[in-house]
């Protein structure tokens, strides 16, 4: 097996190889132009349709109407970080509520109290960020501007349940790491958003899906490339936009909607990988420890250890002579991680499953 598809890192993260393939050629010559994507100007017709693709793709995988604006951003969801309650924390709405469930998420909840009040609906940290809350049962103030959450803790390994019904207040969710994973109801959501280096292609390039009626909240006066209207209204190109990420953005969406089959069978496939790997460590309890309690556990992410950094740099030093990579856990929090992201198959996991059985076997 290919060394890409052994890809385990938690970003960036692997890529299909249909993809891979298809941006091989697009680096040296796109069939449609005979230039590369790399020098291909973000004016030309051929993006405009490559954004307009982008779109569409995206409003059928999720099922979105026209209610809600899709655009294209930069700056990765840190930027949406300061731009999400620059946009929406106004005067006319009580302060805005946040969940800090694990590293990124208390990123989210420190850069946003640099730009207004806001309140802390919970904090994991005192339990070391191994479970989540139940959403649903949080006591939210109803006048609040929205709540904000990570749906997917990269580095600790938690995932929320998705919501089937919107909150009383704007819910707000940063999707980085399991966006386009399993579908969703977008009707429960006032903004999802989510960068690329996980499920979606390289760096560079951050979808935000935004309901029409937030929109009309942002308040005059912001600068005007951190108005989230601006790149609504000029269609993700404002200024120069980052085609090749989308560009490799939308072939990932073809895979997606003509390989996989959609958001309901990509699910089917990353509810098996994880049920496999999860299997294997708990046949290895006493050897190995996961991080998040069971109920919380991550599809995308997987955080463990063998309880010795120098066991897991053995583990690591194992793994790459199976041609792995990307195992290693977040600086953060040490240990091991293993990503299923969407390109990482079912094979990529029972090589891995089989590598870490055989290693905890020779240590016994």
């Amino acid at each position: 097996m290919k060394a890409n598809a052994l890809n385990f890192s938690g970003g960036p993260g692997a890529l299909p190889e249909s993809v891979l393939e298809q941006t091989r050629q697009a680096i040296e010559e796109l069939p449609e132009t005979g230039l590369s994507v790399l020098g291909m100007s973000h004016r030309s017709d051929w993006f405009r349709a490559i954004l307009q693709e982008a779109e569409n793709n995206l409003r059928a995988l999720l099922g979105l109407s026209d209610d809600f604006a899709v655009t294209f951003l930069q700056g990765g969801s840190s930027l949406q970080f300061a731009m999400i309650p620059m946009n929406f924390a106004t005067a006319v709405h009580a302060r805005p509520e946040y969940v800090t469930s694990g590293y990124w998420s208390a990123k989210a909840t420190a850069e946003a109290a640099r730009v207004t009040a806001c309140r802390e609906a919970w904090n994991g940290r005192a339990g070391g960020f191994r479970q989540l809350p139940d959403l649903r049962a949080l006591d939210i103030d109803r006048t609040a501007a929205y709540l904000h959450y990570v749906s997917n803790e990269t580095v600790e390994g938690l995932q929320f349940p998705l919501f089937d019904e919107p909150p009383a207040v704007p819910l707000i969710a940063d999707m980085s790491s399991d966006f386009l994973s399993r579908p969703l109801n977008p009707d429960a959501y006032s903004m999802i958003y989510a960068h690329a280096q996980k499920n979606l292609g390289p760096a560079g390039v951050t979808v935000a899906i935004i309901k029409r009626e937030l929109l009309e909240r942002v308040p005059d006066g912001l600068p005007v490339i951190l108005d989230l209207r601006t790149h609504v209204e000029h269609g993700s190109n404002y200024n120069t936009p980052p085609v090749f990420a989308i560009y490799v953005l939308t072939l990932i969406t073809r895979w997606l909607r003509d390989e996989i089959g959609g958001l309901a069978a990509m699910q089917a496939i990353n509810a098996r990988k994880a049920t496999r790997l999860y299997q294997t460590l708990d046949a290895l309890e006493g050897a190995v420890s996961l991080h998040a309690d069971r109920p919380w556990r991550s599809q995308m992410n997987v955080a463990f250890g063998f309880g010795d950094p120098r066991l897991d740099a053995a583990f690591l030093a194992a793994a790459h002579e199976r041609d792995m990579s990307g195992l290693e856990g977040h600086r953060s929090l040490g240990g091991l991680r293993a990503s299923l992201y969407n390109a990482v198959s079912e094979q990529a996991v029972e090589r891995l499953s089989e590598a870490l059985t055989d290693f905890a076997r020779h240590r016994a």
